[in-house]
C-alpha cells in the first residue's frame, strides 16, 4: 500500500460525528461567517508578512477553521482556551477584536500585549483566551492548570487545550494527562492533527497514529471526529463537554485536519505533493462544505454570500488599517509587564 493509499484509507476509517439534525439557519450561517473571517484575516496576515510588517514567526489557521469554530461553539463564557502558536483563529472564535489582533502581529502598541508579543504570545484574559504558547506542549500543563482553577473556584467553566500532532509526543503532556485524570479535572484535550508536524508526516513521526488514544494509560477516554467537518466538530465536542461538566473528567477529541500553507511563512512545504493539498481543498474545505449546505437549504445565496464576503474583506482591511496606523511601543515597554506585584 502507497503512502496515498494509506491516507485515503485513515481519513476513510475517521467517523464524521456530524449531526442528523442540522443546526438552524442563523447558527448555519453565523459558523460560515466565522470561518470565512479567520480564512480573510489569516490571508491578509499572510500578506503582511511578505511586506515586512510582521516580524518572527507565524503560523497559519488557514484550512482549520472549522476546528476553532466548531469547539468554540460547544463552549460558554465561563470556558477558558489556552493553545499553541498557530493561534490567531482561536483567537478571533473567543471573540477577540481583530484589529486589536492585527496590530499585535505587527508589533503595535495597539496590540493585546502592547506589540511585545506577536504571533505566538498574545492574550486576553477578559476574553477567557490565555495564550498562544511557542514551546511546543507547553500549553497543556497549562490548561490543565486553568481546569484546576475551574475545578478549585467551583466556577462550572472548563478548559480546552489545544494542540498538535507534534506536541502530543512531548513528555509533559502525558504528566499533565495524569494529573488530569486523577482529579478528574474539567478539560477539553483537542489534538488538531493537520499530518505534518512541520515537515514530519504524523505516520513517520507517532508510533500509533490514532493520538486520541493517547489517554488510555491514564483512563481518559479519546475520539476523532472530521476536523475539516464544522457540523462534525460542534456535535462532538458538544457530546464530549456534556461529560465533562457532569464530573466525569478529562476527555480527548482528535480532530483530523488539514493546513493548506506550510509550518509557518518560512516553511514552502516541498514535503507535500501539489496534488495532495489540492485534492483537500477541492474535497474537504470546510467552508465551500459549509456553504454547499447552506445553499442546498435555500438558507442564502450566491449574492448573501457575497455580501458576507465583502462585510468580512472590510473588517479585515480595515484591522490592517488600524494596525499600520498604531505606533509601536515605546522603549520604556520593555521593563513593563514582567512582575506581577500582589
Amino acid at each position: 500500500m502507497t503512502a496515498t493509499s494509506k491516507q485515503k484509507t485513515e481519513e476513510a476509517e475517521v467517523p464524521s460525528g456530524a449531526p442528523s439534525n442540522l443546526p438552524d439557519q442563523a447558527t448555519l450561517m453565523a459558523w460560515y461567517r466565522e470561518m470565512l473571517l479567520i480564512r480573510r484575516f489569516e490571508e491578509k496576515a499572510g500578506q503582511l508578512y511578505g511586506m515586512g510588517l510582521i516580524g518572527g514567526f507565524c503560523h497559519l489557521y488557514i484550512g482549520q477553521e472549522a476546528v476553532a469554530v466548531g469547539i468554540q461553539a460547544a463552549l460558554t463564557e465561563k470556558d477558558s482556551v489556552v493553545t499553541g502558536y498557530r493561534d490567531h483563529g482561536h483567537m478571533l472564535v473567543c471573540q477577540m477584536d481583530p484589529r486589536r489582533v492585527m496590530a499585535e502581529l505587527t508589533g503595535r502598541i495597539t496590540g493585546y500585549s502592547k506589540g511585545k508579543g506577536g504571533s505566538m504570545h498574545m492574550f486576553a484574559k477578559d476574553k477567557k483566551f490565555y495564550g498562544g504558547h511557542g514551546i511546543v506542549g507547553a500549553q497543556i500543563p497549562l490548561g490543565t492548570g486553568i481546569a484546576f482553577a475551574h475545578q478549585y473556584e467551583e466556577d462550572g467553566g472548563l478548559c480546552v487545550a489545544y494542540c498538535g500532532d507534534g506536541a502530543v509526543n512531548q513528555g509533559q503532556v502525558y504528566e499533565a494527562f495524569n494529573m488530569a485524570a486523577l482529579w478528574k479535572l474539567p478539560v477539553l484535550y483537542v489534538i488538531e492533527n493537520n499530518r505534518y508536524g512541520m515537515g514530519t508526516s504524523v505516520q513517520r513521526a507517532a508510533a500509533g497514529t490514532r493520538l486520541c488514544d493517547r489517554g488510555q494509560a491514564y483512563g481518559i477516554p479519546g475520539e476523532q471526529v472530521d476536523g475539516m467537518d464544522v457540523l462534525a466538530v460542534e456535535a462532538t465536542a458538544a457530546r464530549l463537554v456534556g461529560k465533562i461538566r457532569a464530573g466525569e473528567g478529562p476527555q480527548i477529541l482528535e480532530a483530523m485536519t488539514y493546513r493548506y500553507r506550510g509550518h509557518s511563512m518560512s516553511d514552502p512545504a516541498k514535503y507535500r505533493t501539489k496534488d495532495e493539498v489540492e485534492a483537500m481543498r477541492s474535497q474537504h474545505d470546510p467552508i465551500e462544505n459549509l456553504k454547499k449546505i447552506i445553499e442546498v437549504k435555500g438558507f442564502a445565496d450566491e449574492a448573501a454570500f457575497k455580501a458576507i464576503d465583502k462585510e468580512i474583506r472590510d473588517i479585515v482591511n480595515e484591522s490592517a488599517r488600524f494596525a499600520q496606523d498604531s505606533p509601536e511601543p515605546d522603549p520604556s515597554e520593555l521593563w513593563t509587564d514582567i512582575l506581577v506585584e500582589s
